[in-house]
């Protein structure tokens, strides 16, 4: 699905997002570039949007990276699909992380500083109101894949080093470098996709010396689909139906791999969509709706 493209790998964090927002939105209050915490030296971002309505009780850690960066343009871009708008109005309190960008950190340790991240949020949870063991995790593209690899890989539950989520909600996210659509990728080889995998899999000149095998298990690490057990929490996927750069196949295959592990789990093909779609805020609605069911029925009888 992805030969032939010559635009390459880093499509991911520029695509055209939906809606539009308003910097003086009464919905939420925010407070920006928190930094949540020190990675040799550099400060971990955290912008946080808190709403001004009711609130639910319940935190929602936004993963913000597109095409592996966590610039502030990506930030950008989930304002543009109102996911700040649409989950406060919702009464979330949602946690907008930058986990860095490649090729400064690897995907692995994007993941570790999500997991700082949500612990962050958990040792703050009195002073935002929210409930710490009824935390949603969401992402898009590369930020759906942290997300999903953050998701099934962290635990034990409880602890001082919890990481644990309840419920994950993701657009697109890549999920399996090993079975990736109709493109077999291999980050010895040249080529965009291939160095992007590296940049992901390996540190700058790490991958020299590394035996087959060993590339292979390394690639495996990174692939949420691989990972999963059935302590893993319930998944949303949404993907569209015309994604050229990121293939449907890789939320199908997901899905198909939460289930094996009898893990709850739902996709939602959008028809015509590529990636994203201009009218995305619609699904970023549905997808608050599915959190209140996974967060917060048990409170609520009113929730079907």
């Amino acid at each position: 699905m992805w030969r032939g493209n010559r635009w390459g790998w880093w499509l991911l964090g520029v695509a055209i997002w939906g809606g539009t927002s308003d910097a003086a939105d009464p919905l939420f209050q925010r407070k920006k570039n928190l930094v949540y915490a020190n990675v040799h030296g550099v400060g971990l971002l955290a912008d946080v949007f808190i709403p001004t309505g009711r609130s639910n009780g319940r935190g929602i850690v936004d993963v913000v990276s597109g095409a592996w960066h966590s610039d502030p343009g990506k930030l950008r871009d989930h304002e543009r699909a109102q996911i700040f708008e649409i989950f406060c109005r919702q009464g979330y309190t949602v946690f907008a992380l930058r986990p860095g960008s490649v090729p400064k950190f690897t995907a692995l340790e994007m993941a570790e500083h999500i997991r700082a991240g949500i612990r962050w949020v958990k040792g703050q949870h009195r002073d935002f109101s929210i409930a710490a063991d009824r935390l949603g995790l969401i992402g898009a593209s590369a930020g759906g894949h942290l997300a999903s690899l953050v998701a099934v890989t962290s635990g034990p539950v409880g602890g001082a080093t919890d990481a644990s989520v309840a419920a994950v909600g993701v657009f697109f996210p890549p999920t399996d470098f090993i079975e990736y659509g109709t493109v077999t990728l291999d980050p010895v080889k040249p080529g965009p996709l291939n160095e992007t995998l590296r940049r992901l899999a390996f540190a700058p000149g790490e991958i020299a010396g590394y035996s087959a095998a060993q590339i292979k298990q390394r690639v495996r690490s990174i692939s949420p689909a691989r990972l999963v057990t059935a302590q893993a929490p319930p998944f949303l996927l949404i993907h569209g139906g015309l994604d050229l750069l990121v293939p449907l196949q890789q939320s199908r295959l997901m899905v198909a791999t939460l289930e094996r592990n009898q893990v709850s789990a739902k996709l939602i093909v959008k028809p015509g969509g590529g990636h994203p779609w201009p009218t995305i805020a619609e699904e970023v609605a549905v997808m608050a709706e599915w959190f209140d069911r996974q967060l917060l029925a048990s409170e609520r009888p009113d929730i079907p």
